[in-house]
């Protein structure tokens, strides 16, 4: 039986071992996966101003920013179709923006209609270009490996996503969540660059380069005009945070961000809270046949984890050896930085109140077990006057030893009847004949 119960303990012990990691934890080990997507077009535009000679301008780019995930080490990354199409498919009107803008630079002000003329003449070469941006700064080319076009406006609908190839090795990356087990009210987490942040001149330009986070839980479960499912949430969210993933309190993304809400309310207000997520089960759709290693390892999580895990654990000696191999692998992320910091000035350890509390009643409860064994061991074979009474009163009358030593007993006028007087050391040392009888009973008085 006691085998059994063993072997029971030792089948709980790794359930109860393998505690969640909190919220704060989670979304620190998934922020350095997340990268800034810039789509922009350059052009080189030829004007023809009036009468006067041709004219070549380089107009400020078109630039479209969205949020960007890594789910492979090696370099692929998930976005939002329409946050890399200007520079995928480069659409008519951004030609004529170009050259609208090239004519304002090089005529001056011109009669809306003469700029509508030159700007119809005039010859755009557009130039784009696709990269992310890290967030320690690190700018990398990107290119498009798969394209499935928004729900509206490039003809057949799609899924709006888009991934993207990155020359990069040991990058952090996420996993995917199973979006079929999402229930209403499930607490989720949108990280991405709301372009709020990107456009706010009081920040500075790292902070403009690290993942903002906002929360809220699955409100509903809607399909698109294409009939596809999205998931409804009440996270905020604004432009800027397309294409970014949607995580679980776990860490593992439920979904990619896609269209936004932000229509203009009874009284011309921004209405928020209403946006919407492709599911994890699109992405892996998305994803067939395509060379992604879903399974791939990263040497940066690997690290960056087991950091993080040391830190809220409060071993901060260990935590820091991690966090500089992860500064090694990808250096300067903020993350890394400031986590480095506290884990270099950790906050003063609290008293252990409970813990010496418990060890006090313990000791107590020791000790008080202590004294009760002692006084059990003294006293298990003492009996009461009554008992003695009632012995004496019986056919079997005890052998009664009076146990005081000599002085004592000479000195006392008490005696008791029927006993017998035996020193202290006689009784020790065994040599005094009690009795003929070995059954019978024995009851010694001392004080």
């Amino acid at each position: 039986m006691r085998r059994r119960l063993s072997l029971a303990f030792l089948l709980l012990v790794p359930s109860s071992a393998a505690a969640e990691v909190s919220v704060q934890e989670a979304l620190l080990r998934a922020k350095p996966a997340v990268a800034l997507v810039v789509a922009e077009v350059s052009a080189e535009v030829v004007v023809l101003c009036g009468g006067g000679p041709e004219t070549k301008i380089s107009p400020a780019p078109f630039r479209e920013t969205g949020t960007g995930w890594f789910l492979s080490p090696s370099g692929w990354m998930i976005t939002n179709a329409h946050v890399v199409s200007p520079a995928h498919r480069p659409p008519k009107w951004v030609a004529e923006q170009q050259a609208r803008g090239a004519v304002r630079e090089a005529c001056g002000n011109l009669s809306p209609e003469a700029a509508a003329a030159a700007a119809s003449r005039a010859r755009v070469k557009l130039e784009p270009s696709l990269y992310v941006i890290l967030s320690n700064g690190i700018r990398l080319p990107a290119t498009v490996a798969k394209y499935s076009p928004p729900v509206a406006g490039e003809g057949m609908p799609g899924r709006d996503l888009a991934l993207l190839r990155i020359e990069a090795a040991d990058m952090p990356s996420l996993k995917l969540a199973d979006s079929s087990g999402a229930k209403l009210g499930d607490k989720i987490h949108i990280l991405g660059f709301p372009g709020v942040v990107l456009s706010h001149e009081l920040l500075n330009a790292s902070a403009k380069a690290e993942a903002s986070v906002t929360n809220g839980a699955i409100s509903g479960f809607k399909q698109d005009v294409a009939g596809q499912a999205v998931i409804q949430t009440d996270a905020p969210a604004a432009w800027g945070n397309s294409g970014g993933p949607v995580v679980t309190s776990l860490g593992d993304v439920l979904g990619v961000l896609t269209f936004v809400t932000t229509q203009g309310g009874v009284e011309g207000g921004i209405v928020q809270g209403f946006n919407f997520v492709i599911p994890s089960a699109a992405v892996l759709e998305f994803l067939k046949a395509t060379a992604v290693p879903l399974d791939e390892k990263s040497k940066f999580n690997e690290v960056w984890h087991a950091g993080l895990h040391d830190f809220f654990a409060g071993r901060y000696a260990r935590a820091l050896k991690h966090f500089a191999e992860a500064n090694r692998l990808l250096p300067e992320l903020p993350d890394v930085r400031r986590m480095t910091a506290e884990a270099e000035n950790p906050p003063p350890t609290p008293f252990p109140w409970a813990a010496v509390a418990a060890a006090v009643t313990i000791a107590s409860l020791a000790a008080y077990g202590a004294m009760l064994a002692l006084r059990w061991r003294r006293n298990r074979y003492r009996i009461r006057p009554s008992e003695v009474a009632r012995l004496l009163a019986g056919s079997e009358r005890p052998l009664i030893l009076d146990v005081r030593d000599t002085a004592a007993y000479e000195k006392s006028p008490v005696r008791i009847p029927n006993s017998k007087h035996v020193t202290p050391q006689e009784l020790a040392a065994g040599v005094a004949r009690f009795d003929s009888d070995p059954n019978r009973t024995l009851v010694a008085y001392c004080t």
